[in-house]
């Protein structure tokens, strides 16, 4: 028979689940949260920020999130997913958006989009294996009159074709040799 949590096992479930959390990541998540935690609607300027400084949402923070504001990690899940935004999983180096938007579907989107993830081998909201591309939907980057537009990073790409996709990519992965 399962029996209720007490308040004690409660807690304990919330730090072990915290605990997974790096000193560092742990540390900035906390400075987050204090920064916020009283001001009216907090939650979200919190998630963003703690997104902002370590580049998406560790589960793990979640616990420490919710009793600093007296909700459920249930809750603070709820938000997460609610907000295609939010990443719940470390991006890679790159992270390469591709506009969805109508006027970069009539300029071509479509084609583009099933070219990058048939070439990479990645899904939206999907990062490669060896950590190097993160591939997300976005749904206008105000470039309408050059699309199909891209955001690679944070620069915005318009005109991409499949060419043009393969020089960024190879832009992306030459490393500069330096010579001693």
């Amino acid at each position: 028979m399962n029996r209720p949590l007490d308040s004690r096992s409660a807690l304990l479930t919330q730090a072990d689940s915290a605990a997974a959390l790096t000193p560092a990541y742990k540390e900035t998540v906390l400075a987050v949260i204090a920064h916020h935690q009283h001001s009216p609607g907090a939650l979200l300027p919190i998630l963003h920020e703690i997104q902002e400084h370590l580049g998406y949402l560790p589960p793990q923070a979640f616990a420490l999130i919710a009793d600093a504001l007296r909700q459920t990690r249930a809750e603070i899940q709820g938000v997460v997913s609610f907000y295609p935004h939010f990443r719940q999983t470390a991006p890679g180096r790159s992270q390469l958006q591709i506009c969805r938007a109508e006027a970069c579907q009539a300029r071509g989107a479509r084609a583009l989009e099933q070219y990058v993830q048939a070439r990479l081998k990645l899904g939206y909201h999907q990062t490669s294996a060896d950590q190097e591309y993160s591939l997300e939907p976005v749904y206008c980057l105000g470039n309408c009159a050059c699309g199909p537009s891209m955001r690679v990073n944070d620069e915005v790409i318009g005109r991409v074709t499949p060419e043009r996709f393969e020089r960024l990519l190879d832009e992306l992965t030459t490393q500069p040799l330096e010579i001693s």
